[in-house]
């Protein structure tokens, strides 16, 4: 059986389907309850909750591990879920981490992660690391006034960064969980080309066939609004990076094409799949 954590989210909704439409068996796992597709196990369960766990990892021989905001942030007991994992008979763990840890490894956020990949490494006889950058689907923040006053409010508007589309992420996590030829790898995840918040803005406009208009946020506005929704140390990293990419961050990362064969979607495809959000 393969648990997915996080089950209700922009990774996990497309990963549950592909690893169902494989034929695997899945336990969902997410602290809301949604439909899955059929023969699909749901839970709701808290993995902060230490209880939670033994029902959770029950039967489990894989794991997609995508840590929540309070697992990230201070507090946060990720090694023990890793522990808990590994003395259930978990085999093989694919951990969602970030390109972070290598880009910019001294943020705080950066250190607790390579760790976490570390003692995942150490833990389990399989694994494979999935290093994302930044995501198309962190556009859905500016739905509310898409829809309500046709304009998108960010910061650093004209600096372009590669983005990627959660369903490619979760179409690699889904081959690492099911090919015996992923494990031990390490794949860093990017779209295709880079594109500014402005770009972002016009390929909506476009898919949506209205007007958009652009509101350049400061820093500190940008901040304020993040801190509502992801610990501070981490909006603070996440600024830097869309304010003043490294070389690095600017770079298609390789990943995509290594496992699915294919180039990574653009965030124009993205866009026009996931229209009907902003409308």
């Amino acid at each position: 059986m393969i648990v997915v954590t996080g089950a209700t989210g922009n990774i996990g909704r497309p990963l549950t389907r592909a690893l169902a439409a494989a034929g695997a068996e899945v336990t969902a796992v997410s602290r809301h309850p949604a439909p899955e597709p059929d023969g699909v196990r749901r839970l709701t369960a808290d993995l902060a909750d230490p209880a939670a766990l033994e029902e959770v990892l029950t039967g489990a021989k894989a794991l997609f591990l995508l840590l929540s905001g309070d697992l990230h942030g201070p507090g946060g007991a990720p090694a023990e879920l890793v522990g808990r994992a590994a003395a259930a008979g978990v085999r093989r763990i694919v951990l969602l981490s970030t390109q972070g840890v290598v880009t910019r490894p001294f943020g705080p956020t950066r250190i607790a992660m390579r760790a976490l990949e570390d003692l995942v490494r150490a833990s389990v006889p399989e694994w494979a690391i999935v290093r994302p950058g930044g995501f198309a689907s962190n556009t859905l923040w500016w739905a509310e006034s898409i829809r309500t006053g046709r304009f998108v409010a960010a910061p650093f508007g004209d600096v372009a960064t590669p983005v990627v589309d959660p369903g490619d992420i979760a179409e690699v996590a889904a081959a690492c969980l099911l090919e015996d030829r992923h494990v031990g790898g390490v794949h860093e995840l990017t779209g295709p080309e880079v594109i500014s918040p402005r770009g972002q803005m016009a390929a909506l406009s476009a898919a949506l066939g209205v007007p958009l208009r652009f509101q350049e946020l400061s820093r500190a506005e940008a901040a304020a609004a993040m801190a509502r929704s992801m610990p501070v140390e981490l909006a603070d990293d996440t600024l830097d990076i869309l304010g003043a990419p490294s070389a690095a961050e600017l770079r298609i990362g390789p990943g995509v094409r290594e496992v699915l064969g294919r180039d990574p979607r653009s965030f124009a495809d993205w866009a026009e799949r996931h229209v009907e959000a902003f409308r």
